[in-house]
């Protein structure tokens, strides 16, 4: 989960929400609007890198954690603890199947309610610009198909496959896998079936309907439907989709090939993407640094597009590795510490950016707001259009 609401002290501090001195909102508007210039083109490149490594580092050690390849996190990979379950880890297939549609619940409250509801709720407030800087990606304007991809993440896991995901307005073309929940639920009860394609179905509609981009239609009606489909969907995957599950009688046997074509058909292709495309993005960026031009600006802006993508598309499934090991806040903190980013920017003091498990919390949150995907899309984008030279 994203630390909202801890970094929107943050934020409410920096903006002026909360008691602070003029020379501290200066601090802040000028980070939040700093340009690419000469001054800083050197330092702009070296952090870029250090992020981008970061970056195709963690994505790199996720896929590997759930193939146990390089790494001596888990007695085997994280990938066969889940599909064969019966350990210290999983008790049962159905616990495994609780797993899942936990995830599914979680993020489809997170983006209802947080990534959509946290700006909607401070907008009609009255407080509208600290709204702007709860909005998720709003220098790329990337923020609904953040959120849509959110959704789909949710109907990879229902389905079974990551195949049809291409047109978000009928994510359903392509059928379910044979060995899917989906096709468990059908088996007893279409109708919870076709009711649960339909709730997915309306949310990624709502989101996609969302006036782009979000950050300047945060009170829209739009909006508040979005918010209302990501609602009824989570509701309906906690009440409705646990409840048959834990009612349906289906042996360990009987669940075990919808959990492996899970892991194999949906997990794994997402984080092999995932590492795949963060690799991309980082060569991007090193040939920006080496030779810094728009048209260089232009493709890390359309690297890290791609890369996010996959990352979106696994937050139904944010336990393992990825929880365990930090790297959801390592890769995706929001909002930013734009002031401490600046500073870091100038002083080049990237060790900030590393962390270990025995520093405290607040220490850990410091270094991961100075890193991952919106680190660099601060410095990629502004107002939704890849950086120029200036």
């Amino acid at each position: 989960m994203k630390k909202f609401l801890t970094y929107a002290l943050v934020f409410a501090t920096a903006l002026g929400f909360a008691a602070c001195s003029d020379d501290e909102n200066d601090d802040f508007d000028y980070a939040a609007n700093l340009d690419y210039t000469a001054e800083y083109s050197q330092q702009w490149g070296n952090y870029m890198v250090t992020v981008s490594n970061l970056l195709k580092e963690d994505a790199t050690n996720l896929y590997n954690y759930w193939l146990n390849v390089d790494n001596d996190e888990y007695p085997t990979s994280y990938a066969n603890i889940f599909k064969s379950h019966n350990n210290e880890y999983y008790g049962s297939a159905l616990e495994c199947v609780e797993e899942i549609l936990d995830g599914c619940t979680d993020i489809a409250s997170e983006v209802g309610a947080s990534k959509i509801g946290e700006p909607y709720n401070l907008y009609v407030a009255g407080k509208r610009t600290e709204a702007l800087y709860a909005v998720e990606s709003w220098y790329s304007w990337h923020s609904r198909d953040d959120y849509t991809n959110n959704i789909v993440s949710i109907r990879n896991s229902y389905l079974g496959t990551t195949e049809g995901t291409a047109d978000k307005y009928n994510l359903f073309a392509t059928p379910a896998h044979a060995n899917s929940l989906s096709a468990l639920v059908a088996a007893k009860n279409p109708e919870l079936d076709a009711r649960a394609k339909e709730l997915i179905q309306a949310a990624a509609t709502a989101i996609q309907n969302i006036v782009q981009p979000f950050r300047n239609n945060i009170n829209s009606e739009e909006a508040k439907v979005a918010m209302d489909a990501c609602a009824a969907l989570e509701d309906f995957i906690q009440d409705d989709l646990k409840a048959f599950f834990s009612g349906s009688g289906y042996t360990d046997a009987e669940l075990d090939p919808a959990i492996t074509q899970y892991v194999d058909g949906v997990v794994l292709p997402t984080y092999k993407a995932l590492m795949e495309k963060n690799i991309a993005l980082d060569n991007a960026v090193r040939a920006f640094k080496a030779a810094p031009s728009n048209a260089a600006f232009a493709a890390c802006a359309n690297a890290w597009l791609e890369a996010r993508e996959p990352w979106e598309s696994s937050e139904a499934f944010l336990f393992g590795p990825v929880d365990a090991k930090g790297l959801d806040p390592n890769m995706d903190s929001w909002p930013l510490d734009q002031v401490g980013i600046v500073n870091i920017l100038k002083s080049q003091a990237f060790d900030n950016l590393n962390w270990d498990e025995s520093e405290s919390e607040e220490a850990i949150e410091d270094a991961q707001a100075l890193r991952g995907f919106h680190t660099l899309e601060y410095f990629i984008f502004k107002d939704g259009k890849a950086r120029t030279i200036n």
